[in-house]
């Protein structure tokens, strides 16, 4: 198998947000891809960690900030010489959005303005993927999924800030990248998988309750969302990127959403329900909601663009989502499996049923 024509392989790769959920998911496969990797980050957001447990800070060159000190990101790119950029560096919790506003969009525009500009001055840089969130769209829970030209807005902290640092992508695109380094920026569902700690996420609630013998308390069980195994869009994040540095097929500058097959979706309760099946005889109790402020009720995405633009398209279903999910969790907690061990196991999974998908990133062996 050769996944993404090999297009990784040797490249400088620095990743911001390294140390969160998703960047270490993509460190992980960015090293087994061959890529020399630099990582950014002001701190481990989580203990456990999968950053720290898989060993990662060996394997990259880490450079320790804050992504709202301009000058320390712009210095962390003038050490690596970066050929390619992924921007995941955020404040990714709508219910901290509430408590902490101003932290909020300091780090996710503020933030995106600091990468843009370090990719600006940067002139090794030959690619930047640039993502934001599902929540950018303003959000008015109609059935059909949201396109990359929807309306751009949010009511809580967090969504509003993701659609002000799309504004800025765009503003930096018109202004900056119409030629040199190209840039995209690239929107997810809900990712799930294993790896998650973060507080007020409900994988990661009913992982720890569950490995404790405990009934989790859920919120909002009818609340629909794009579920997604967290693999799902860094497919799509990498093919991105390799596009962009191919620049073959004019996606300068474009945005594209990543998210589950199409359909109606799937409910909490139903996400619940699936894990379940691989954590038998534990439970959940529905909850009055507590967040303060609005939660939404219906979000969908639609990943045609994506679909037609760069061939891209998902590779599980949602039930084969929440065994992959449910089954890292249960590995680590109950049969003390290492994170690596288990982190490396998903990812030669993925990697072989995208083959049997013939997914187009991943080229066949005769």
């Amino acid at each position: 198998m050769n996944p993404f024509n090999d297009c990784y392989r040797d490249r400088r790769v620095l990743i911001t947000g390294v140390t969160g959920f998703k960047g270490a998911w993509l460190a992980s496969w960015l090293h087994r891809l061959g890529a020399r990797l630099a990582g950014y980050a002001d701190c481990i957001p989580t203990e456990p960690s999968l950053f720290a447990a898989t060993g990662l800070e060996q394997r990259l060159q880490m450079t320790w900030g804050d992504v709202r000190d301009g000058a320390a990101v712009q210095a962390a790119f003038d050490a690596f010489q970066p050929e390619i950029v992924f921007h995941l560096a955020a404040q990714s919790l709508v219910a901290r959005s509430y408590s902490e506003p101003v932290l909020t969009f300091e780090t996710n525009v503020a933030g995106t303005a600091n990468v843009l500009e370090a990719i600006r001055h940067t002139p090794s840089v030959a690619a930047g993927v640039i993502i934001t969130s599902d929540k950018c769209y303003r959000n008015v829970e109609w059935e059909w999924g949201y396109r990359e030209d929807d309306r751009l807005g949010g009511d809580d902290p967090y969504s509003a800030s993701k659609a002000a640092a799309e504004l800025i992508i765009h503003a930096y695109q018109a202004s900056y990248f119409r030629t040199g380094a190209a840039i995209s920026s690239v929107r997810a569902g809900n990712v799930i998988g294993g790896g998650d700690w973060a507080d007020n996420r409900i994988v990661p609630d009913c992982a720890r309750a569950w490995s404790r013998g405990e009934r989790v308390a859920v919120r909002n069980p009818g609340a629909t969302r794009p579920w997604q195994h967290v693999l799902e869009p860094l497919s799509g994040y990498l093919l991105t990127g390799s596009r962009l540095l191919g620049e073959s097929d004019g996606i300068r500058g474009e945005a594209f959403n990543f998210g589950p097959p199409p359909g109606p979706g799937n409910t909490v309760a139903e996400l619940i329900e699936a894990l379940l099946r691989h954590w038998p005889g534990c439970a959940w109790d529905a909850m009055p909601a507590t967040l303060v402020g609005k939660e939404s009720h219906l979000l969908q995405l639609s990943s045609e663009k994506a679909m037609h633009r760069l061939a891209w398209r998902p590779t599980m279903t949602f039930a084969q989502t929440a065994r992959l999910t449910a089954q890292w969790y249960n590995r680590y907690y109950c049969h003390q499996t290492p994170m690596a061990d288990l982190t490396a196991q998903q990812l030669d999974e993925y990697e072989q049923l995208a083959r049997t998908r013939h997914q187009p990133w991943i080229s066949h062996e005769d």
